[in-house]
């Protein structure tokens, strides 16, 4: 006979997850309907659904599949981007430096695409290395000197993207603010596409990157769930002095953390800047959206690695979207609030969470008050 008492329903994570994270995406897209209907009423349906559809606005089944394409494109190094935010909370570090890890792994790829020549697969693997020794920067601060980390990435961030833009002028196209074009300078540097193009009616952009993205996502599940050091990793942000006591090397652990997340930040940016659809812009002044929306998509995925590869497709669909805005109607930055608001409400998935989980506290000690009557 089987003894083991069965979990609740609504008590699984999983679904926990899943219900928390239709709640934040219905919230956000009413609240940025209301918005459009403060704003202009007559074309606030037409922009929502705009919104949401994205690559559906095209009659063309041709054509739907090539701006699907380009929305995975740009969905993979935001997965990354999630995981690298992923992987840090979840060994209690808050890495809001992967947008600065991002830019060093676009300025290493792109130096070594452009001006040094190398492999596609060389590129990445510097790229990586730079996302990492920026995040190990962080790391460092906060295992011998207790840095917050939000502090140190911070500034980090900024540090990254005028050295960055410093180094990246060698390359630039000299009738443009723009990098040279991979193309025409170095084609070695795109990533093989194996075939998947085909897959997008030959859409030139997509590449390697989105099946490797997915892979890293499942292997990042792995080394958290299914090893021994992912076992450490997180026993370590629980409690690092017990970590210590343990025998765990608490300080070594803080700084692999943070230079594993910054790899995966890096390698989000060679994936995207390998493709050939965008070049590096050396005059900008901002550091780019990509790290930040990450933060997004790892908490709207539940901080789990597989609910963050659709967490992170959704959020690029949206962001996409936003540029099928009527602009007869609105202006040129409703796309963008609108997206954003949509995005940052996805950042209340675990919040949530919590509500559905207390309210099923409550229940369960009513029927027990009950039950005792």
């Amino acid at each position: 006979m089987d003894t083991k008492k069965r979990t609740p329903f609504f008590r699984i994570p999983a679904v926990q997850t899943l219900i928390a994270s239709l709640l934040c995406i219905l919230l956000g897209l009413i609240v940025g309907y209301i918005a459009l209907l403060l704003i202009n009423p007559t074309g606030a349906w037409g922009a929502i659904t705009s919104i949401v559809k994205n690559f559906w606005n095209y009659p063309n089944l041709n054509q739907q599949l090539r701006y699907l394409g380009n929305t995975l494109v740009k969905t993979a190094p935001l997965l990354m981007c999630s995981l690298s935010v992923l992987f840090a909370y979840k060994v209690g570090l808050f890495n809001i430096g992967a947008a600065g890890q991002y830019v060093a792994g676009a300025g290493a790829a792109l130096y070594c695409a452009l001006s040094l020549h190398l492999p596609w697969y060389v590129c990445m693997i510097a790229a990586a290395v730079a996302g990492a020794l920026l995040g190990c920067i962080s790391g460092l601060l906060k295992a011998y000197r207790n840095v917050n980390e939000v502090i140190s990435c911070i500034m980090l961030n900024w540090i990254g993207l005028y050295t960055v833009n410093s180094i990246l002028s060698s390359v630039k196209d000299p009738t443009s603010p723009y990098t040279l074009g991979l193309a025409n300078t170095n084609p070695g540097a795109i990533m093989p596409s194996l075939g998947i193009n085909k897959l997008f009616t030959n859409n030139r952009y997509t590449t390697l990157a989105i099946p490797l993205a997915i892979l890293i996502a499942v292997l990042v599940w792995l080394v958290l769930s299914k090893t021994r050091l992912g076992y450490e990793l997180k026993a370590t942000g629980m409690n690092k002095n017990a970590a210590k006591y343990a025998g765990m090397r608490e300080k070594y652990n803080i700084i692999l953390t943070m230079g594993i997340a910054g790899a995966l930040a890096g390698l989000g940016a060679a994936m995207f800047y390998l493709s050939g659809y965008e070049q590096w812009s050396v005059t900008q002044s901002s550091v780019p959206a990509m790290g930040f929306n990450g933060i997004a998509a790892a908490f709207l995925g539940g901080l789990h690695p597989i609910g963050t590869i659709f967490s992170s497709f959704f959020i690029q669909q949206i962001t996409d979207g936003g540029g099928y805005v009527d602009m007869t109607m609105y202006s040129s930055d409703i796309s963008d609030f609108i997206s954003s608001l949509i995005i940052y409400l996805c950042g209340f998935v675990l919040f949530f969470r919590q509500f559905m989980n207390s309210r099923l506290n409550r229940r369960d000690e009513l029927k027990l008050k009950g039950g005792d009557r």
